[in-house]
């Protein structure tokens, strides 16, 4: 078996096991926006890199509130969360020049959420052939990218 080694997620893995509350919120409380690889905050949503991204440029728009599902969030909270998806494609068009994206929300843990209980949305860049090898036979996915280089060239795009 092949070992393909990641020490920089050591922290985030060790801090999130030992977490008891939700991730976003502690997030939203802490305002260590460059550490958290934060791009903007809005009165409803922010914006956020994956920090277990499937391609470079996997971008996460959050909702403010601890909320769920869609059915609980309010118009102005699903407008900013949508209007901020939009940023984000326009960002990722920008400095990425993908062929497509994957953008969508995973409701549950049955539909692969991964923080369950706080409504996010996923905007992923794709690229023809980005599916390699690696990634569907070993299981393992490999970036070209690291978060703090992904986050400085995509913030400029959410400074007004």
């Amino acid at each position: 078996m092949d070992q393909l080694w990641t020490p920089w997620r050591f922290e985030y893995i060790r801090n999130a096991n030992l977490a008891t509350s939700c991730v976003f919120c502690q997030i939203l409380k802490e305002e260590l926006d460059s550490a958290h690889f934060v791009l903007f905050r809005g009165s409803k949503a922010f914006v956020i890199l994956n920090l277990f991204p499937y391609t470079s440029g996997h971008l996460l728009v959050v909702a403010n509130r601890h909320i769920s599902f869609l059915s609980e969030a309010d118009p102005e909270e699903l407008h900013e969360i949508i209007q901020l998806s939009q940023q984000c494609e326009n960002a990722l068009q920008h400095e990425y020049h993908p062929q497509g994206f994957n953008m969508g929300f995973n409701l549950g843990r049955a539909a692969g959420a991964g923080v369950e209980h706080h409504l996010h949305m996923h905007v992923l860049p794709r690229w023809t052939g980005d599916s390699n090898f690696v990634s569907v036979v070993g299981e393992t996915r490999v970036l070209p990218e690291e978060l703090p280089t992904t986050h400085k060239r995509l913030l400029p795009y959410f400074i007004k």
